[in-house]
């Protein structure tokens, strides 16, 4: 697929070709800035159609499937409703409709999904590689929606397209990643997709979530776990919560001293300028990460992302699958 697009270069605007050759996206690491920015464009375009009984026909005739082994809410729910307003045909297996639970291996029950004729598999797995693993194998598109604690691909991308909508770039910005920042498969993914867009990325929270080892990994991060320096120069603050599901141990003595420490209230939000913004992925717990009237107040942009989200991913499925030659 050959696409293009303009892009902003100093007093200059250039027309540049980009052919879009990826049938799957298993992670950020794999985009160039040019593609991040033309799927930023794409789904701009998509906005109009989330409108109430707006839609479009894009994918009429393919079906994806929603593979989801591990539980979730609001990512597969956007990926059916973004595959759907493109016209595609949805099916969603979970962990118990599955054939992986009486031993059949995780490559079996995709080459026997992609014997019916599918087109795509979105897939949620626990173990970190499984996406790409599959999309190696596979000949149809493969989309993460989540491995392990190692990328949430399209997470990062409806946060940065969400800092785009919001200031007009993300190049400059400076975001705030707060909470378990060690076991998020979504601030890697957004440490990688911020830092190729151009923002300054902080990370902050506790020593126990937010070690000095990261910075040997990500060496383009400041790291702080003072919260007021965390917040005060931040444009958007992107919170996290705890992800006890991947701990073996207890990182910090109680929810209640963490929510002491590094939780969002009013007070604390007035440390951020004017401006700022507070982001949450999802699932919030509220009154301990950040409380209500904060997730629910003016610097809050958590429900636009719910709603970019289902832009940005159809335009990952529209692009990725416009990559099959079957």
């Amino acid at each position: 697929m050959v696409l293009t697009f303009v892009r902003a270069n100093g007093k200059n605007r250039m027309a540049q070709q980009l052919t879009w050759t990826k049938k799957d996206l298993t992670g950020i690491e794999g985009l160039s800035r040019a593609e991040i920015e033309f799927l930023f464009s794409q789904a701009d375009q998509f906005l109009p159609a989330l409108a109430p009984g707006k839609g479009l026909d894009l994918m009429r005739g393919r079906t994806v499937v929603n593979l989801f082994l591990e539980p979730s809410t609001r990512t597969c729910t956007a990926f059916e409703i973004s595959a759907k307003k493109l016209g595609a045909e949805v099916v969603s297996i979970n962990t118990t409709a599955s054939s992986l639970v009486k031993g059949e291996t995780l490559r079996d029950t995709a080459m026997n999904i992609r014997a019916m004729g599918v087109d795509a598999i979105v897939m949620r797995h626990s173990s970190a590689g499984a996406a790409r693993y599959l999309g190696e194998a596979l000949d149809i598109s493969v989309i993460n929606a989540g491995d392990g604690a190692h990328e949430h691909p399209t997470q990062a991308l409806l946060d940065a397209f969400t800092l785009k909508q919001r200031f007009g770039k993300v190049e400059g910005l400076k975001v705030t990643i707060l909470g378990d920042i060690l076991f998020s498969r979504v601030a890697r993914s957004n440490i990688l997709c911020l830092s190729k867009l151009g923002a300054q990325v902080t990370l902050a929270g506790p020593a126990t979530l937010v070690p000095a080892s990261l910075a040997e990994a990500f060496p383009q991060v400041r790291i702080v776990h003072d919260l007021k320096t965390a917040l005060s120069d931040a444009d958007a603050v992107m919170l996290l919560r705890i992800q006890h599901e991947r701990q073996t141990t207890t990182h910090f003595p109680s929810l209640n001293e963490y929510t002491s420490q590094f939780g969002i209230n009013a007070s604390r939000a007035a440390w951020m300028k004017p401006n700022a913004i507070i982001m949450h992925p999802g699932p919030i717990n509220r009154g301990v990460e950040v409380d209500s009237d904060v997730a629910d107040g003016p610097r809050s942009v958590i429900l636009e992302q719910v709603r970019n989200g289902v832009a940005v991913r159809m335009a990952v499925l529209h692009l990725c699958t416009g990559c099959i030659n079957r």
